[in-house]
């Protein structure tokens, strides 16, 4: 969830965003009865320019640093999903909009904002497709915060938390689809383990991981991102060692390319 931000960060920030307190989930909550949300649409890809206050070059949240994408395209990633609900409600965004829990929005920590994401629970199967207009979440292990109307839509209210894959989606472009689960998946497997608008910063993270695992590294360069890659990982058992080892030398997020 979202987080208080060190004095770096909220240079950049308007007055009144919604960075929540290291206490959330207990501090937050739904509303006091159940509210219908099966009619809410999802939110529809559309051309947008980026958003002034929620896209700087990097920032800084409890000590780590975020550096924020310069584009979406190709963006694909699976963790725990989580969701904040009536304590932001009406409160301003990173984006600078003010958060509407009954609407399909979303946080994310590096995606530009605006992005628009289709998010499918892997444990049941169910999508939506919701607008990444703020930052978040920063509690350990999640990768994506949920309106309260998204996160119902998804059946994850009643738990908290479930494990789904993001994939972002490019207005006017098809929809790629959604791949089978980790467990189920074949074929090899690579993974982005960071991307830059700084080349430096690229071939820093390049060499650390050339010399501290042995899979293949790659950067890629797609415009003026420059995309770290490991592999390909001919099988999940290595795939889930190196996400496991990449988490322990601090680099995240990370997430499944092609």
């Amino acid at each position: 969830m979202k987080r208080i931000l060190y004095m770096a960060i909220l240079l950049w920030l308007p007055a009144g965003c919604s960075l929540r307190a290291p206490s959330y989930p207990n501090d937050d909550y739904g509303p006091d009865h159940p509210v219908d949300v099966s009619q809410v649409p999802d939110a529809v890809p559309r051309k947008a320019p980026r958003s002034r206050y929620g896209n700087p070059d990097s920032y800084t949240v409890r000590g780590r640093t975020y550096h924020v994408m310069q584009n979406a395209r190709d963006f694909r990633e699976q963790g725990l999903a989580s969701w904040y609900g009536l304590k932001f409600h009406g409160r301003r965004t990173s984006s600078g909009e003010p958060y509407d829990m009954y609407a399909m929005t979303a946080a994310h920590k590096t995606l530009p904002l605006p992005t628009w994401v289709r998010v499918t629970n892997r444990e049941n199967g169910k999508s939506v497709v919701v607008k990444v207009n703020d930052r978040g979440p920063f509690h350990e292990g999640r990768i994506i915060d949920l309106s309260y109307a998204a996160a119902a839509k998804l059946g994850v209210l009643a738990k908290g938390t479930a494990p789904v894959e993001i994939v972002a989606l490019i207005p006017g472009e098809t929809a790629p689809a959604t791949r089978p689960t980790r467990d189920t998946a074949s074929g090899p497997r690579f993974i982005q383990a960071g991307a830059f608008s700084s080349l430096v910063n690229a071939r820093s993270l390049y060499r650390r991981l050339v010399r501290v695992q042995e899979h293949p590294v790659e950067i890629r360069h797609d415009g003026n991102l420059h995309r770290v890659v490991v592999g390909p990982l001919t099988d999940s058992g290595k795939q889930q060692q190196l996400e496991r080892t990449l988490e322990e030398w601090g680099i995240r997020p990370h997430h499944l390319v092609q």
